[in-house]
């Protein structure tokens, strides 16, 4: 059994010469590196492994991403491969420093904001995206673009309910995948960027969405209360309190009713909509819980009376002519 004392000397002894470079090896979770000339032990936990491939991941991105592709001048007298870090910083809105303390593997702390736009600016993919969030330990705050929940067997599902509008949601009331006839239900869904995809913020700042809605000022106050009793579970949750704190600087009447501390639990309830293209619509409300827990939910709306299916089937062969238009 090596002991303590035998890692720290380790690389020290008489075969050990100038050449014989570091010894590793791993201990109580953390990498133990011993000096090359001293013999001196660092002992390099999970965040500094983290911090470092986090720099040679950006280093290695930003000299893979060409000027013209951010729309910059190459110039004439350019050396650095790809971009330069003052470049990358300033397309980013974050400080030139600070993204050299960044890729210089610096104990800094990064928002997720900034993860955001670092992932903009260097146009990673989704895979690179997660692995960028992954390495700084954050939560990604835009998951509606991506989540392993949907399973082309729900989506499939989807698509077989359909005149029925129908969608799955998770707990914070970001539409992660939606039929055709949900996507015209209260708006153009697919209009709307994949990170506004939630219905709180819809109803709170998307005009067309809330002119849906006959009973609006209900429908918000409920919503609120059911999204406050979800977050009770997500308090840490970087995503939801980014999702907080935008709800309340764009919406004073989103303000207004947090600030009444109601909570309510998910039911089913029939709801009335205007909608632009059929009319009013009556449906009955019900949630399909996915898993164990109050995670990801299928959302769907069925008709309440003929009426109302008439309408919904007359929607469903609209939204497949629009589809059809823009294929």
């Amino acid at each position: 059994m090596t002991t303590m004392a035998e890692k720290t000397t380790a690389g020290t002894g008489p075969d050990a010469g100038p050449d014989a470079g570091p010894v590793t090896g791993v201990a109580g979770g953390a990498t133990v590196v011993a000096g090359e000339a001293t013999g001196a032990t660092a002992w390099v936990g999970e965040p500094e492994i983290r911090r470092h491939e986090l720099a040679a991941f950006l280093r290695h991105r930003r000299e893979h991403i060409t000027p013209e592709q951010v729309g910059l001048p190459r110039g004439s007298r350019r050396r650095t491969p790809g971009l330069r870090r003052e470049e990358v910083a300033q397309l980013s809105a974050v400080g030139v420093t600070w993204y050299t303390w960044l890729e210089q593997a610096r104990d800094i702390q990064v928002s997720v904001q900034v993860l955001d736009a670092l992932a903009r600016t260097l146009m990673l993919d989704s895979n690179e995206r997660a692995h960028l969030f992954q390495l700084a330990g954050a939560v990604d705050p835009t998951p509606a673009s991506r989540c392993t929940t949907i399973t082309p067997a729900l989506l499939q599902t989807l698509e077989q309910l359909e005149p029925l509008p129908a969608c799955i949601q998770n707990s914070r009331y970001d539409v992660l995948a939606y039929n055709r006839t949900y996507g015209l239900l209260l708006c153009d869904l697919d209009e709307v960027p994949p990170e506004d995809r939630n219905c709180m913020l819809l109803i709170t700042t998307n005009e067309q969405w809330r002119s849906s809605i006959v009973l609006l000022d209900e429908t918000v106050r409920l919503m609120a209360a059911k999204f406050r009793g979800a977050m009770a579970g997500h308090l840490a949750d970087p995503a939801w309190k980014m999702l907080l704190k935008r709800l309340c600087a764009e919406s004073e009447e989103f303000r207004e009713v947090w600030g009444r501390h109601e909570v309510v639990g998910s039911r089913s309830k029939t709801k009335l909509f205007d909608n632009r293209y059929v009319g009013r619509l009556t449906l009955v409300h019900t949630d399909l819980w996915l898993g164990p827990g109050e995670g990801a939910r299928m959302v769907t709306y069925a008709p309440a009376d003929g009426v109302s299916r008439t309408r919904l089937e007359r929607l469903q062969e609209l939204a497949v002519q629009r589809g059809s238009l823009r294929g």
